[in-house]
């Protein structure tokens, strides 16, 4: 079995305005928020954040995100595991988790 890994062109700097626009949204933020304060390299499944969302809602979200070179995902037969690009993210833009990981937490509506 092969595992492929389906990635925003890695070594491309992130674009600001893809990364805000992505990060517009709650359900988003709260993505990179919970992978931000993880150990670095953890990769979790879509499934595995337990928003309260459809499955194709939930993989809009992961899409937006993952096209915005945040986060790359690792297919694992049925689903997909995602993995912040954190190493990326620091080098583009400096400060940015760190800003995200402080922002104060409200509940996520769907």
């Amino acid at each position: 079995m092969t595992m492929s890994d389906t990635d925003n062109a890695s070594g491309t700097p992130l674009e600001l305005g893809s990364v805000l626009s992505a990060l517009a949204d709650p359900l988003r933020r709260q993505v990179i928020r919970e992978l931000a304060q993880a150990p670095v390299a953890t990769e979790r499944t879509c499934a595995s954040f337990g928003f309260p969302v459809s499955k194709a809602t939930l993989t809009h979200h992961f899409r937006v995100l993952r096209e915005a070179g945040l986060i790359s995902q690792v297919d694992r037969g049925n689903s997909r595991a995602a993995r912040l690009r954190r190493e990326e993210i620091e080098c583009s833009l400096p400060g940015l988790l760190a800003i995200l990981v402080s922002e104060k937490v409200e509940p996520v509506d769907p």
